[in-house]
């Protein structure tokens, strides 16, 4: 039997699963409803371990697995590389095609699938980062209310114990005491939440060498270095601290043509959260690097590239700590 490929174009309710011999003639096509039993068994008809590509995209996680366990070799296309939105026409059909093309003829811009228990650890930091977020804009509508009702704030955090007395005593509008009091008890309700996701967080990466290791940076506490470990994972996937910081969006454009060469912004294309971890530890580093941060500053008259590229930075010692479970440059006493 001829080496087959299969690509499937996954989606919420079904999918639609093309088989190619390696010669890139079509053997069939079908669509299926999104059962395991089902895509099992329709990847099977491809022989043994066959290769199969599928779209990192919504709800991709069961597919892998049940794909994994039926023995076959599975590639994750990364959708910012595939450029659906240049063709002419897009049809489910053709987007299963064009996957196993890539596959076949090595040009899959492949992505890093994780293991079910770092997809777990991620499902806890970013579901934390989220209740974060979502409290974070809790606490802008009180400032809202506030302001609205023309109430100066003396305090720096709202939320502190001297923030909390100026809200019990502060007069307010029917309405607007309402909203305020309401709010108050959903922030409270969110610190529980934030809570519980903090102990599960740390339950889950106590023995980790290299979480324990990164939190040696400064400004790098317990939760930054939960998502740097969460959302790197296998740091070795990246031959150098270079690779990883492209791979977080932290490193510049790049256009060239025949002898023209522009560098642009930071390229934002890697993982969000990486990227926010790295710039926010870049804000905490007290007099660690402070030097580098002025140098560049004052050179490019610009801070937010002098943050970015302390962040770099950062991130590099990232990548060594949780390599070689130490950061040698920090034991030493090297900035």
């Amino acid at each position: 039997m001829q080496r087959q490929y299969v690509g499937i174009d996954l989606h919420r309710r079904r999918s639609v699963i093309v088989r190619v011999d390696e010669h890139g003639d079509r053997v069939s096509t079908v669509r299926i409803d999104n059962d395991p039993l089902v895509l099992a068994a329709e990847v099977a008809k491809a022989g043994e371990h066959p290769e199969v590509v599928l779209e990192a995209t919504y709800g991709w996680y069961w597919a892998v697995d049940v794909l994994t366990e039926a023995g076959a070799s599975v590639h994750l296309a990364h959708p910012s590389g595939l450029n659906w939105g240049q063709r002419r026409r897009k049809d489910d059909v053709i987007d299963a095609n064009d996957l196993v093309d890539m596959l076949r003829l090595g040009r899959l811009p492949e992505a890093f699938i994780a293991p079910p228990a770092t997809r777990e650890l991620r499902e806890l930091v970013r579901y934390r980062a989220k209740l974060v977020a979502l409290r974070s804009g809790l606490k802008a509508q009180v400032h809202s209310v506030l302001a609205k009702e023309g109430v100066h704030v003396p305090v720096t955090d709202l939320f502190g114990v001297s923030g909390q007395r100026l809200l019990d005593d502060v007069p307010l509008g029917h309405a607007y005491r309402l909203r305020v009091t309401s709010l108050r008890e959903l922030i409270k309700a969110y610190d529980r939440e934030v809570a519980t996701a903090d102990t599960a967080v740390r339950a889950e990466l106590h023995d980790h060498e290299g979480w324990q290791a990164i939190q040696a940076i400064p400004g790098v506490g317990p939760v930054l270095a939960a998502v740097f470990v969460a959302e790197i994972d296998a740091v070795d996937r990246f031959p150098t601290a270079r690779h990883l910081c492209s791979w977080a969006g932290l490193t510049p454009k790049h256009h060239e043509s025949d002898t023209t060469v522009i560098k642009g912004r930071i390229t934002k294309m890697g993982s969000r959260l990486v990227r926010w971890a790295a710039i926010e530890a870049a804000q905490k580093t007290g007099d660690f690097l402070k030097n580098d941060y002025r140098r560049i500053a004052e050179r490019r008259n610009n801070t937010k590239i002098a943050r970015v590229a302390v962040a770099r930075k950062i991130l590099t010692l990232v990548y060594y700590g949780l390599r070689d479970g130490e950061i040698r440059c920090l034991a030493a006493g090297v900035a």
